[in-house]
């Protein structure tokens, strides 16, 4: 045995040294060249740049969990860690930071010297996220860290580039993206935030070429009539018919553009029925563009300037919109104005309005690799968790569109593509780039590097087999890939999940992970999104402070059903450490006795009580090993909390307190070695959830019972039997105890005032149980006394009935209860809890406090209602109770 356990837990002087004991010892490394059956999670690698929120906190929670769970069942179990470059974060962040100090700037500083400055920042900066996971005890393998820009992770990148280059799955061409001006690059969706604004909607009257007639079109973007090149009406709207195939004097512009039929834009129930279309500024008329062939015009430059020559030319576009409005007014073509609430796309990292803009840009060609990859969720070769995120994928994925891989930044992945004239050559290297402009017939003098970078979702797309040393043949990529799980936030499925499974597929013919497990967001106390706007962000180390990364951790886990939000709840955090005290008392209570437990006294015979403990230990570890199967890691917890709060603190510990003390040598034997049996499976269970805490009571047990130096390398279960026969037993007295433990609340009784009591059930073959039942309500209960029967109408005068599911008990509370002064108690708690009745229905029958009230507060008023209600049916049996005592 060690050391006596200190009286308090205080997880933070636990939680300090652990960690480093972990690492150190090489718990957490996994072998390639291992006979076991391999388990691979990859970390889904946050931003250099940032810190761990607690949305990160769950996901390291959730994947740590099934990391350990997988260990100590046998598993070779890999958990890769890394960081993701962050492209445009990053960038942003150096820039600010050398705006901060008085440094010369990016485009002072040229590209190398300020990509040397971003590298001096991720040396000085880049390891907070690392310390963080270690201080939630993230069991990940460190010295298999990666970066997405480090040497060979970049070669993976390049290669994946090029090769789906020359299978033309790349391809270089003018289409219309999402454009931040702010920071003057392309966007991924990801990266655009949509917020609902108050904005207006202009009809602005069109003239017909060569008539009286108009038509009147509606926009929220007035300014960008200048870039129009058709007006489409519905093929079916008989007021426009006469008019397809004419054309527009287009206002403020000598040009003019058709009027054309197109049933795909137009929507004959709305608006007009005419619709300007400006390909090069709008998703929709691009489109539109390509089916009929319209010429593409662009209207603003890089920084939302307008570009056309003419009066409006520089203005930007807020400036250029209240231009064109007031001339467009002055020459009588401004029909009406309407107040408008619509959602704008903004930049997430600038803030700037995101401008669809056309623009010459990298693409992957995706439908080819997306039809693979709905080919694997379709065969069960990727199961999606849960499942009713399958729909979501297949609507993502069949309507996916080319994706625009470029970005004009200067830290990430240059695209590996050289330009001399109008040609382009892919190559690995500039040298190999160069032989192909030889061979072309240019001079080396004329070959210039593409200057752009990859979204950082290409890189990250390859990252299940890039970190595992693809496109080389590694032992480890033999070994750990496909990986197990790939776990992630609903909230990325398509933007990161899908890019993975379209690339792992392609390149290695298998799909990167056997299950895509879904997490839900964390949100706050009242269920919104956490931001900074909104200062309501938690940081999860401030929560580790205050009630230890264990109770942090198992709160997360046990509010968290797959794909379902959270709402932060504090107060179950602190339950949660509360919790962990009582196995933390637990364990000291059964330190004292187990300082003397032997091998031997597993040979001593087992009574009922013993015989239950390790049945229900039994049951739990079946239930705790079916949900981890099933991911429900919540069930899980909540089975491991309810055996060890329960059944073997509120129960066990305390049925087994009389023969742990007997003189009986092997009575106290048996007790002693179910209760190393029950406390050595509770820690087992509990350690991939709170692996902190479990690791330091685990050292408290005897030597001989621990079958690794570290419970994170030890066997998951305890090797026990069901014993159903036990558990019918200890059941029926737990019942009983129950039973007259609630009889004394309601008579107001004394909890150690001695009570005869009879008990008694309807089957004869249930009598035999009666006597563990016996014994306990003396041990437990304070019972003086104890008859047991089979059921009988008779009930003496002065006793008190309680019933339960077959048992029927009595107590003798003749002398013990002032039944005139106890009813008058009674009656006026239930006068006082009928008015609290009366209040909560009262406002829960007003329509205006149920609609205009917050949910929370809603929902309280019906929690509480149901409390009441629920506290009348006591008062008023125990008023009955009351009475039949006379009878």
């Amino acid at each position: 045995m060690t050391a006596e356990l200190p009286k308090r837990y205080d997880p933070a002087a636990l939680e300090a040294s652990r960690y480093a004991a972990w690492e150190a010892a090489g718990h957490f490394a996994a072998d390639e060249n291992s006979d076991k059956k391999p388990f691979t999670i990859v970390l889904p690698p946050p931003n250099v740049t940032g810190s761990l929120h607690v949305g990160h906190a769950l996901t390291a929670a959730v994947q740590d969990t099934l990391i350990r769970y997988k260990r100590m069942t046998g598993y070779e179990a890999l958990w890769l860690p890394g960081t993701d470059h962050a492209g445009i974060a990053t960038q942003m962040v150096v820039e600010r930071d050398l705006e901060r100090r008085g440094e010369p700037g990016r485009e002072a500083l040229g590209r190398e010297a300020f990509l040397e400055k971003v590298w001096q920042w991720k040396a000085t900066n880049g390891t907070r996220i690392q310390e963080q996971h270690r201080i939630l005890g993230a069991s990940l393998d460190w010295q298999r860290e990666r970066f997405t820009l480090d040497e060979g992770f970049s070669s993976a990148v390049t290669e994946a580039f090029v090769r789906l280059y020359d299978e033309g799955l790349i391809y270089r061409a003018e289409r219309l993206i999402n454009w931040s001006p702010g920071l003057k690059t392309s966007l991924s969706d990801l990266e655009v935030e949509h917020k609902d604004a108050a904005g207006h909607l202009w009809h602005l009257a069109y003239p017909v070429s060569g008539s009286d007639e108009r038509l009147v079109v509606a926009t929220t973007r007035p300014e960008t009539m200048l870039g129009d090149t058709a007006v489409a009406v519905h093929p079916s709207d008989e007021r426009y018919a006469h008019l397809i195939g004419k054309t527009i004097d287009l206002p403020l512009t000598e040009r003019k553009i058709p009027i054309i039929a197109d049933a795909v834009l137009v929507n004959l129930e709305f608006g007009s029925g005419a619709v300007k279309v400006t390909p090069a500024h709008d998703f929709n008329d691009f489109q539109t563009g390509k089916r009929h062939d319209l010429p593409l015009i662009n209207v603003l430059d890089e920084g939302a300037h307008v570009s056309l020559p003419g009066p409006y030319l520089g203005l930007h576009v807020d400036e250029a919109r209240k231009a064109v409005v007031a001339d467009l007014d002055a020459l009588g073509l401004l029909v009406k104005v309407e107040d408008h609430a619509h959602s704008v796309g903004h930049c997430s990292r600038s803030g700037s309005v995101v401008e669809p803009r056309l623009s010459l840009q990298w693409f992957v060609s995706t439908k080819p690799l997306a039809a693979k990859a709905m080919d694997a969720t379709r065969k069960g070769e990727t199961q999606i968790v849960p499942q009713r995120f399958e729909s979501t994928w297949y609507h993502w994925m069949e309507n996916i569109q080319d994706w625009c891989i470029s970005r004009q930044l200067w830290w990430g992945h240059r695209i590996p593509a050289w330009h001399a004239g109008d040609q382009v050559f892919v190559a690995r290297s500039e040298a190999e780039a160069l032989e192909k402009a030889k061979a072309a017939g240019f001079e080396p003098s004329e070959l210039r590097r593409d200057e752009d970078v990859l979204d950082t979702w290409f890189s990250s797309g390859l990252w299940p087999m890039g970190t595992l040393g693809w496109p080389e043949k590694t032992p480890e990529l033999e070994k750990f890939y496909p990986t197990d799980v790939l776990e992630t936030g609903h909230d990325i499925l398509f933007f990161w999940v899908a890019r993975m499974m379209m690339l792992g597929i392609h390149f290695t013919g298998k799909a990167p992970f056997h299950t895509i497990f879904l997490h839900g967001m964390v949100r706050d106390a009242q269920g919104q999104k956490m931001s900074k706007s909104k200062e309501n962000v938690i940081d999860p180390v401030e929560i580790t402070n205050e009630y230890g990364a264990d109770a942090l951790r198992l709160g997360l886990l046990l509010m968290a059903a797959p794909g379902r939000d959270i709402k932060m709840n504090m107060q179950r955090i602190e339950g949660y450490r509360n919790f962990l005290t009582k196995v933390w008392n637990a364990t000291r209570f059964a330190q004292t006795y187990l300082v003397d437990c032997q091998p031997s006294d597993w040979q001593a015979p087992s009574g009922a009580t013993e015989r239950w403990i390790r049945s229900r230990l039994a049951a739990t570890q079946d239930t705790v090993k079916s949900a981890f199967a099933e991911y429900r890691l919540d069930e899980a917890g909540q089975a491991i909390y309810h055996f060890i709060w329960h059944e073997l603190c509120d129960w066990y510990i305390e049925l087994a307190k009389r023969p742990l003390r007997s003189d009986d040598e092997l009575e106290s034997a048996a007790a002693r070695a179910a209760l190393a049996d029950a406390l050595s499976g509770a820690l087992r269970m509990l350690h991939p959830f709170c692996p902190f805490v479990t690791e330091e009571l685990w050292a408290a047990l005897p030597l001989f019972m621990r079958d690794a130096e570290s419970l994170s390398k030890a066997r998951f279960e305890v090797e026990v039997e069901r014993d159903p026969a036990a558990e019918s037993q200890i059941a029926l007295a737990i019942e009983a105890v129950g039973l007259l433990r609630a009889l004394r609340g309601q008579m107001g009784i004394k909890p150690r005032e001695p009570l005869a009591v009879r008990l008694q059930v309807a089957e004869q073959d249930r009598l035999q149980h009666l006597d563990s039942a016996a014994r306990l309500l003396v041990d437990l209960a304070a019972a003086e006394s104890v008859e047991t029967g089979l059921q009988s109408a008779d009930k003496p005068r002065g006793w008190a009935v309680a019933t339960g599911e077959g048992l029927t008990l009595l107590a003798n509370l003749s002398g013990k209860v002032d039944v005139a002064a106890e009813s008058e108690r009674l009656q006026g708690d239930l006068d006082k809890n009928g008015q609290e009745i009366g209040k909560c229905k009262g406002k829960l029958g007003n329509q205006r406090f149920v609609a205009r009230a917050p949910e929370a507060v809603v929902a309280e008023e019906r929690r509480r209602l149901v409390e009441f209600e629920r506290r009348d049916g006591e008062l008023r049996s125990a008023l009955n109770r009351l009475a039949e005592l006379e009878a």
